[in-house]
């Protein structure tokens, strides 16, 4: 039977699993069955929402280079901050299978990638989660079901530990969760407790935490006990689900305090969970990998990969063939998601992580080159039907590869000239030059191992202590602290211990819509009313208070506010704020931040603020209209470059400030100066004919259904606000209206000018493709687009590096 059919066949039949592991491999499921039947388990039989994979680059946590667990895209929540009007919020108890990628930072699998069967830097994390809803008892018991009734793995097989407690932080025993699983059936020579190291899952060095419950997987089996073995790194007794239980939060001095909601987290690896379910005692082996080992040999035509590990692995051939699979994979997730090989952060990971497949390739495997592009379509075969957007990207994936694998060839032989003729410069006896190889590994991409292999071939040593004193200063720097202007986070980052005071207090959300309250006079000035509001509270130092004296810098959170806090890519407002009736006094608001449906202010309080204080808002007018120029500037663009360049041009990602605004976006190719001048003149025609900006609040499910409709992958607020250029937003809410193809229409939370004349001008300054198929330019407009004529657009990027 064809592996669709299996699956009609086992979602037709409710929460019975059509083979049992013990059956051998023969009519075990594809994987493609088992991650169906966990989101269904949980959608249909326990009330969860099933969520799409967010993409592998984070959104809004600037702390991670990629999307490293399940519980990622639900920061907001377990940390207090989501909006709560937001899509978000509104989530009691949701599943997925979320892409996940360990190559950097915390969680770096990069360098054991090959050397084992089971690291991965791509894998697929399997989760379900309670905000507020369910907790331990619901928890475990769902997923002892799953396992042992729906998937039918032997109970005695299964170990579950708990954690021991920890007299250090005053924390007893789980007993609750102990209790739960015998209450379960689970003898209690399979419930084992375990340390803080263990069982206690934290989200960082501050924030929500708490224990957890780690179910382990006896691959042996055959009657006996393996309890000795669980947690000692045994390949026989594998974890294969964590159950987070978060009930506390770390707090800067590392104490802990519990949560005002408690929330689960699960996590269980697919890949994992697949080969247990296929009999098999690696992750290679299962259907996940196999089909792309298999085109590995196919392309290479070597010796066909045999499973073999450590000295059995003469050469390093199946080593080869793990990496060059497992990294092909995190290529192709990346890739689409629109992280690409670069030189700094997740874009300088996933470069080495290419550089590493395509040595292995070549080095090891004697592959030709293109060998890794080509394996694209079998990654896209094996994955796609869970993620459609690798489909609609694969050919992208493919020449961003192909282009970084000859720009790689190109530096290898541009470091072994350097090598060479350094080696020649040298004096006898001398180690070669740890600054030399350090800048070969940090300008060149060029890797370390390979350094030393050529040095060695030579006979001569690299300066290991010099080298290792360079590596160690770049690491200091990179870790100096956060970068200038954001200093003073912890004044407009609310905790979730104060958002949870501010709201059992009854503190209400700030109004923000005066922020949408200004006018056009009678000779076309734009006129921004100040904004009358009453100081509720003050933050400073991570703490709620109801005075700040003079002198000091603190987060003032008010009734209402007529200033823009920094979202959605548009910078936030400056200006400042005055006691009522005191003019002469004035508290300069330095920005703007939005924390859980609370806007807060960062002010210098040149004398006492107090709670209850009547305060009036003035925004910095230049600044504000200039913003709003250029975020009204950005949705023409986006509408003229994909009428230019045809309706498969998609917005990657945009940035507006009052000096510029910047715009990435997909491109089938290079775009040519033509191009440029005729979306300027598109975005132009429509300035001239100065169309006015219709706004609306509309009901989420509503907006969604507008044909046209440009949104971003973004959490947006429900009812949206609409921002529809020259036609009524009625009229794009019609039932099976094209007003919206013919014209800008996007979800945005931003401010915008009324009417376009007020833009005078737009002029693309520069332009240039960030990787093979994106593309970013950056514009101005008004005075600065009259003053910059179309054959300015050169190299903006070398003398404002910070807007690349």
């Amino acid at each position: 039977m064809a592996a669709a059919g299996r699956l009609r066949l086992l979602l037709a039949v409710p929460w019975r699993w059509r083979c049992s592991p013990r059956r051998g491999a023969a009519g075990c499921p594809p994987a493609g069955q088992v991650r169906a039947a966990f989101l269904r388990f949980f959608e249909e039989r326990h009330g969860h929402r099933r969520l799409p994979s967010a993409p592998v680059r984070p959104r809004g946590d600037s702390r991670l280079l990629f999307v490293n667990a399940g519980m990622n895209q639900f920061k907001p929540i377990f940390l207090g901050t989501v909006h709560p009007r937001s899509e978000l919020a509104q989530h009691r108890r949701v599943v997925n299978s979320q892409k996940c990628v360990r190559a950097g930072g915390k969680h770096n699998d990069l360098e054991d990638v090959g050397r084992d069967t089971y690291h991965h830097t791509f894998f697929e994390m399997l989760g379900n989660w309670s905000f507020g809803d369910y907790f331990k008892e619901e928890a475990c018991s769902m997923a002892w079901e799953l396992l042992t009734e729906v998937y039918e793995i032997p109970k005695d097989r299964l170990y579950v530990t708990y954690f021991a407690g920890d007299s250090s932080l005053g924390l007893g025993a789980d007993e609750e969760c102990r209790d739960v699983w015998l209450c379960l059936g689970v003898p209690a020579s399979h419930v084992l407790p375990f340390p803080l190291k263990d069982n206690f899952w934290e989200m960082g060095d501050t924030g929500p935490c708490g224990p957890c419950t780690e179910i382990h997987y006896d691959h042996v089996g055959g009657g006996r006990n393996a309890a000795a073995l669980v947690n000692q790194g045994s390949p026989d007794v594998v974890e294969i689900w964590n159950l987070v239980f978060m009930q506390y939060s770390r707090e800067v001095e590392g104490n802990l305090l519990p949560l005002p909601q408690h929330h689960v987290d699960t996590g269980m690896g697919l890949e994992r969970l697949v080969t247990v379910l296929q009999n098999k005692r690696s992750n290679y082996d299962t259907d996940l990998f196999t089909p792309i080992l298999d085109a590995i040999h196919k392309g290479c035509r070597g010796p066909r990969y045999q499973g073999l590990v450590g000295d059995a692995d003469v050469g390093h051939v199946n080593m080869a063939y793990r990496v060059v699979a497992d990294h092909v994979r995190a290529l192709c997730v990346c890739i689409t998601d629109g992280i690409y090989p670069g030189f700094s952060g997740a874009e300088l990971v996933l470069r080495r992580i290419l550089r590493r497949a395509v040595r292995f390739c070549s080095e090891v495997l004697h592959a030709p080159p293109g060998l890794l592009a080509s394996l694209v379509p079998t990654v896209v075969e094996v994955l796609g039907d869970a993620y459609p957007e690798l489909t609609k990207n694969a050919d992208q994936i493919m020449d961003v590869i192909n282009e970084n694998e000859a720009a790689f060839q190109s530096s290898l032989e541009r470091g072994r000239r350097i090598i060479e003729r350094t080696v020649q410069q040298m004096e006898p006896s001398t180690n070669f030059p740890a600054e030399v190889a350090w800048s070969l590994y940090g300008n060149l991409g060029f890797p370390l191992d390979l350094i030393d292999l050529i040095l060695e071939e030579k006979g001569i040593s690299l300066d290991s202590a010099a080298f290792n004193e360079l590596a160690l200063e770049d690491a200091k720097r990179k870790a100096g602290g956060p970068p200038a202007g954001q200093l003073e986070d912890t004044n407009t980052r609310l905790d979730v211990h104060s958002l949870a005071q501010l709201r059992s207090n009854n503190v209400p959300a700030t109004d923000d819509s005066p922020k949408y309250a200004y006018t056009l006079g009678q000779h076309g000035q734009y006129e921004f009313s100040p904004c009358q509001a009453t100081v509720l509270m003050l933050y400073r130092d991570q703490s709620l208070q109801n005075e700040v004296g003079a002198g000091q810098r603190c987060g003032v959170i008010l009734d209402r506010t007529n200033f823009y806090a920094e979202q959605g890519g548009q910078a936030s407002d400056q200006g400042y704020m005055i006691h009522l009736g005191q003019q002469d006094i004035l508290f300069p608001v330095e920005s703007v931040r939005l924390c859980g449906g609370y806007v807060i202010h960062e002010v210098i309080a040149v004398e006492t603020l107090r709670a209850g204080d009547q305060v009036q808002l003035f925004v910095d007018e230049a600044q504000r209209l200039a913003c709003m120029m250029n975020h009204t500037a950005t949705h023409l663009l986006n509408f003229a470059l994909r009428h230019v360049l045809g309706d498969n041009t998609e917005q990657r990602g945009s940035h507006v400030t009052a000096e510029w605004l910047r715009f990435d976006f997909d491109t089938k190719g290079p775009v040519t100066a033509e191009q440029l001048q005729q979306v300027e003149q598109v975005v132009q025609d429509v300035i001239k004919r100065n169309e006015v900006v219709h706004t609306a609040e509309v009901p989420l499910v509503l907006a969604r259904r507008v044909q046209g409709l440009r949104a971003v992958d973004e959490g947006y607020p429900d009812p949206v606000r609409i921002v529809s250029l020259g036609v009524p937003v009625e009229s794009v809410l019609t039932c099976n209206s094209e007003a919206a193809m013919q014209t800008s229409v996007e979800l945005c939370c931003g401010t915008h000018l009324l009417q376009t004349g007020a833009m005078e001008d737009l002029a693309i300054i520069s332009e240039r493709q960030l990787v093979k198929g994106i593309s970013r330019v950056i514009a101005v407009t008004g005075r600065q687009a009259k003053q910059t004529p179309f054959s300015k657009i050169t190299t903006w990027h070398k003398i404002s590096g910070s807007i690349w």
